[in-house]
């Protein structure tokens, strides 16, 4: 039975990661790592915590010495990297956080493989998640490929982009065996709501104002999370050793479009007049730095491994709309903070 590390397995797209490999693949063992972080939530994955070919790990991979333990306990054959601090904003008011986390914790994950592995790599793999913010900004014209120049403008993709040239520097001096992928802007169930379409569900229901950064014309892919998870199993499985992925979601909006939409959606699921959700847009300071267009082009996933979004953002979001509806419990765990009672009575 091999045995597979995931990373950040309790966050949003790592527990759809952990999910499907632990369903899909019998013949592994799927070991989840994670700190359990304001943004980790076990309720995530509560459906596969009894599954036989499954453990939960709590700690942190900032930690180097419980990173080696934890390799030389268990002797992993492959890790999937999905731990990593995520959100902008938080990284502007912390970027120290984002350094130890993403640079840090990247770098002991990567000794632990090196070292455990000892240079005999058949069969091993070290899978990197990032994403496109390493790229920088674009303007109107233009996509993102797997060779555009790194230019990131924020403490968060300067984390992750350090994250990326340490795997690869890893591949080149010491031979290990590395993919890694850079997405676009997910959403989906299981996402915390600091993130816009989650934030904007939770305030919707609640009548609460839906804050827009400056003039709302900031352009982003959005990529269904269930597409990516899909992406992920594809290039673990069948990518090419040392080469990089892009994967986006051929979705391109403007936020201030991608929230009216969201309103109109929102006010038929939930019986309001049309346009009763737009009065609640509000427009806010814009963030420092913030990145004008994000679009990737994932031609290279689709040539070489067949994968292709299965929605369109229009569907995905229906989907997602109603997830949050139907799951109304699990939003006012996370907006409330009982979720992280979850461990205590599941583990202590």
């Amino acid at each position: 039975m091999k045995k597979i590390l995931i990373t950040g397995g309790a966050g949003f797209i790592g527990s759809h990661v952990v999910r499907r490999f632990v369903n899909k693949y019998p013949e592994y063992h799927i070991f989840n790592l994670d700190a359990l972080t304001y943004a980790g939530n076990l309720e995530n994955i509560k459906d596969i915590e009894n599954k036989s070919n499954y453990t939960f790990v709590k700690g942190d991979i900032v930690d180097e010495a419980f990173i080696s333990e934890l390799f030389n306990l268990h002797d992993f054959d492959g890790v999937l990297h999905l731990a990593a601090e995520s959100h902008v904003d938080r990284s502007i008011e912390d970027p120290l956080a984002f350094v130890k986390t993403n640079i840090i914790g990247t770098v002991n994950l990567l000794n632990a493989a090196k070292n455990q592995w000892k240079n005999n790599f058949k069969g091993k793999r070290f899978y990197h998640i990032s994403t496109d913010e390493v790229y920088g900004s674009l303007g109107a014209e233009g996509l993102f490929t797997e060779t555009t120049p790194y230019d990131p403008n924020s403490p968060y993709s300067a984390s992750k982009a350090s994250s990326d040239h340490f795997v690869r520097a890893y591949g080149e001096t010491y031979g290990l065996p590395y993919v890694l992928t850079n997405c676009s802007n997910n959403y989906g169930s299981f996402h915390f709501p600091e993130k816009l379409i989650p934030l904007f569900i939770n305030n919707i229901i609640n009548n609460r104002p839906l804050p827009v950064y400056g003039d709302g014309n900031y352009t982003r892919d959005w990529l269904f999370v269930e597409d990516h998870a899909i992406a992920i199993d594809l290039v673990f499985h069948k990518g090419k050793n040392h080469e990089t992925y892009n994967i986006g979601g051929f979705n391109e909006w403007k936020n201030i479009d991608l929230v009216k939409l969201l309103c109109q959606i929102m006010d038929q699921k939930l019986g309001r007049h049309a346009g009763d959700s737009e009065k609640l847009i509000t427009y806010v300071k814009d963030r420092p730095g913030h990145d004008l267009r994000y679009a990737i082009d994932a031609s290279k996933i689709n040539k070489e491994l067949g994968w292709k979004p299965s929605v369109t953002f229009e569907e995905g979001l229906e989907k997602t709309i109603n997830w949050y509806l139907n799951n109304e419990e699990w939003l006012q765990n996370v907006t409330s903070g009982a979720y992280k009672e979850y461990y205590q009575k599941q583990y202590s």
